[in-house]
């Protein structure tokens, strides 16, 4: 929840007029983190403090395959809830070991995608990434951070200038795609 890019996404997207609600679970299980990630969604849909008419789920490294999974979960999405996915730095393999890939998930989802990756991600190789968006049936898109790693740290710039480029993108992408 405190990662860098999500704080500084849900401050550039605050000052936009976007309302973004950050989260965290304890501990890498991605059975229980798909089911804490479930139960906000759930929660924000039968909400009458809230009465939100969608939202987008996104999540960093391992939050982003949890949204992946509460998405895939509900295929249907029969009442539009969930608008699309954002996925920065999607860990579509462990280091090292491209061989066994964790797109289950991304296959089944039919809602917008956007992916924010490193050309660098040791956890995501961009041709191994883009093999797998052309497979999916939702519209897509990916912004590849130039030399960026799985951190989306990048030599030579600035982690501000780093930040900056993922929230217009993401901004870009939201506008593009937000029902009105």
């Amino acid at each position: 929840m405190n990662f860098p890019q999500l704080v500084s996404l849900a401050a550039y997207l605050a000052s936009q007029g976007i309302l973004c609600l950050r989260f965290t679970c304890k501990g890498l299980n991605i059975a229980y983190r798909t089911k804490a990630y479930k139960t906000v969604v759930e929660y924000l849909k039968l909400s009458d403090d809230y009465k939100l008419s969608g939202v987008f789920l996104a999540g960093r490294s391992m939050g982003s395959r949890a949204a992946a999974s509460v998405i895939h979960a509900d295929p249907g999405n029969n009442d539009d809830f969930i608008q699309g996915l954002i996925c920065l730095s999607y860990p579509l393999h462990r280091p090292k070991l491209q061989s066994k890939l964790r797109d289950e998930d991304l296959l089944f989802i039919r809602c917008p995608v956007l992916f924010v990756s490193g050309s660098a991600d040791e956890m995501c190789e961009k041709q191994l990434l883009e093999r797998v968006a052309s497979k999916m049936k939702a519209p897509k898109k990916i912004h590849w951070i130039d030399k960026a790693n799985h951190g989306m740290a990048v030599k030579g710039r600035t982690e501000d200038d780093v930040m900056e480029e993922i929230n217009v993108q993401v901004f870009s992408w939201l506008r593009e795609n937000i029902e009105l």
